[in-house]
């Protein structure tokens, strides 16, 4: 049969909206723009979106709506797309949905995850007007309750890495997973030596060898997976060699260049996998990444220590737990089934709500990833996941505040910054966060 190759690209950035004023602070180092999400729209988003119809792609909602309100041509862009891919695959669009936020799922409780997945769907059924048939999980970080979630919620497809299965379909094709209560969801593994090699170099730089590594793998399907980012920001020209690897296999009579959904629908998995889990694509230690001082960190020539991620996450999840009781006490005589009126909400993002449904959307906000995933609890990435806690705990009302404040302050204190002129997450929370 035809070799199959597909190219997907992960797009996200976090939100970084001030949760009071609903603005960006201004982000020094993304220079000479305002903050990192102008800069990387002008880098990347708006260079790519050409070649979206050709991909197979994710942007996370909190991207998509940063894109709606202040990049209208490339958010306009990224949507036509789609609809050109459902037209050039019989139906099946190379957009495929995401949680709302960009969460590590293994590390949250199931009704979190619930919401996040279906809340994930709504955007997406909102802004493509149709549904998902695939989700792409944040930093793949899978474990067997995420994808029992997935399958549960109509979910057809996910992709991870090689290493976390067990041992991956032959000739590329798809697995199924079976999930512990009984769930089935289909799992695309993609190339890591191809994907490491196009997101760290040297094909992302080369065109001919990136087609010549694509078109020469020993598989009916051929896939690769990297940040969205690669292309024109990570490497600057990046957009431009992707288009060119686009177009010389299009012009080739031995392989189509495919989406997952379509494959899939050609294909459905004739083997089982075996996950190896908790894992993700980014953390060799399973997900440890975003809890404890695992050794992975950007920088590590700086000889940074991460002690601050295990007490980080220990606040946040003490926080969390409050937050959500406050919501299912205060919730229940307004909603009746407070879990159920918070997974519906949604619908309603962007109209004026009930300050407890906030509390949940921040509560659930402040989980973000990217607060752990870099070197120092100092970075903005920590900075926005606390912004995001200080509103929740304001919008547990003024008979709580005080309470939720004082417990988060005793947990940051034990979160060391790197940064002596800093201290700890309790001076960062006090002099950056606290309004």
């Amino acid at each position: 049969m035809k070799r199959s190759i597909v190219i997907h690209g992960h797009f996200y950035q976090p939100p970084r909206d001030d949760p009071w004023t609903g603005t960006i602070p201004l982000e020094p180092n993304a220079a000479p723009f305002h903050d990192w999400n102008e800069r990387i729209e002008q880098e990347c988003y708006a260079r790519v979106a050409p070649s979206l119809a050709s991909l197979n792609f994710d942007f996370g909602p909190t991207l998509l709506a940063w894109l709606e309100r202040h990049a209208a041509a490339t958010y306009a862009a990224v949507l036509a797309a789609d609809r050109a891919s459902v037209a050039m695959y019989a139906g099946h669009g190379s957009a495929i949905a995401m949680p709302y936020h960009h969460t590590i799922l293994p590390l949250s409780p199931r009704r979190d995850k619930v919401t996040e997945v279906r809340w994930g769907i709504a955007d997406f059924r909102r802004r493509f007007a149709r549904v998902p048939e695939g989700m792409w999980l944040p930093e793949t970080a899978v474990d067997d309750e995420t994808l029992d979630v997935l399958a549960a919620e109509g979910i057809r497809f996910t992709i991870l890495a090689p290493h976390q299965v067990a041992r991956a379909p032959a000739r590329g094709f798809p697995g199924w997973y079976r999930t512990a209560a009984g769930g089935r969801i289909a799992v695309f593994i993609y190339d890591g030596a191809i994907s490491h090699d196009v997101a760290f170099g040297p094909l992302v730089r080369d065109a001919a060898a990136w087609t010549e590594r694509l078109t020469a793998a020993p598989h009916d399907l051929v896939a690769i997976a990297t940040d969205g980012e690669t292309y024109g920001h990570h490497h600057r020209g990046g957009d431009v060699v992707l288009a060119r690897v686009l177009e010389a296999l299009a012009g080739r009579s031995d392989v189509r260049v495919d989406n997952f959904a379509a494959f899939l629908a050609r294909h459905p998995p004739q083997e089982d996998v075996r996950l190896v889990a908790p894992s993700s694509w980014s953390c060799p230690h399973g997900v440890e990444r975003w809890r404890t001082e695992c050794g992975c960190r950007v920088a590590p020539e700086r000889g940074l220590h991460q002690r601050w991620r295990a007490p980080l996450r220990a606040a946040l999840d003490w926080l969390a737990a409050e937050l959500h009781a406050v919501f299912e006490r205060e919730a229940r005589p307004v909603f009746g089934d407070p879990w159920a009126a918070r997974d519906a909400y949604a619908a309603g993002f962007g109209a004026p709500a009930h300050p407890l449904l906030e509390l949940e959307r921040h509560a659930l906000r402040m989980f973000t990833s990217c607060g752990w995933f870099f070197d120092d609890i100092a970075g903005i990435e920590s900075v926005i996941v606390l912004r995001s806690a200080a509103r929740a705990i304001e919008l547990a009302g003024p008979a709580e505040a005080a309470r939720l404040e004082a417990g988060l302050l005793e947990r940051l204190a034990l979160a060391p910054s790197n940064d002596l002129s800093v201290g700890s997450g309790r001076e960062l929370y006090l002099e950056r966060v606290k309004r």
